[in-house]
């Protein structure tokens, strides 16, 4: 599919109390890759997923004052362990709901253009994926499996491509519409 013919999908998403609710347009909205990486795990547990949505049309619709943002200091991060500073913060952004803690979405100054709504605070359905990819497996939980199968792949750090690359060699960049 090509950019002219692709089309974003409005996602809706909220919080589990309903104080957050937010939508986002978005490309790229299967949730195919799994984080294992301590920060995402503490904050979030484990198999969670971030997906990716269109910045400019991000619009928190309820709720902003209860939304808290924690960045990991930079030396707890797997991407920082060469980091001198113990108070240089994180780059990456995760937002919570103050109230009932549901990790929402992150963004990253780094990817001005993008936010990463968490898989599980969309409230719109998502399409499933025929592939998974785990990520930081170096760092995943040691009582935590990755299952195994054909369409499951492992990457001990972040594997080469983005989510958007991902999407448009799968040829499901834009692609994805809600079922009425």
């Amino acid at each position: 599919m090509t950019s002219s013919t692709s089309k974003p999908v409005t996602l809706e998403g909220s919080c589990h109390c309903q104080r957050v609710k937010f939508s986002v347009d978005s490309y790229t909205p299967y949730p195919y890759m799994i984080c294992h990486c301590h920060a995402d795990t503490k904050t979030a547990g484990v198999f969670n997923c971030n997906i990716m949505g269109e910045y400019s049309t991000f619009k928190i619709k309820q709720g902003q004052e209860f939304v808290k943002v924690y960045q990991a200091k930079l030396t707890d991060t797997e991407s920082g362990a060469n980091e001198k500073s113990s108070t240089k913060l994180s780059n990456h952004k995760r937002h919570f709901c103050s109230e009932c803690a549901s990790y929402l979405w992150a963004y990253n100054d780094e990817y001005a253009q993008w936010v990463y709504p968490f898989a599980s605070a969309i409230d719109t359905p998502l399409p499933k994926p025929d592939e998974y990819n785990h990520i930081m497996t170096d760092f995943k939980l040691n009582h935590i499996e990755i299952p195994t199968g054909d369409n499951i792949h492992a990457y001990p750090r972040y594997p080469q491509g983005s989510i958007e690359e991902w999407h448009k060699k799968h040829e499901l960049y834009g692609t994805y519409s809600m079922k009425k």
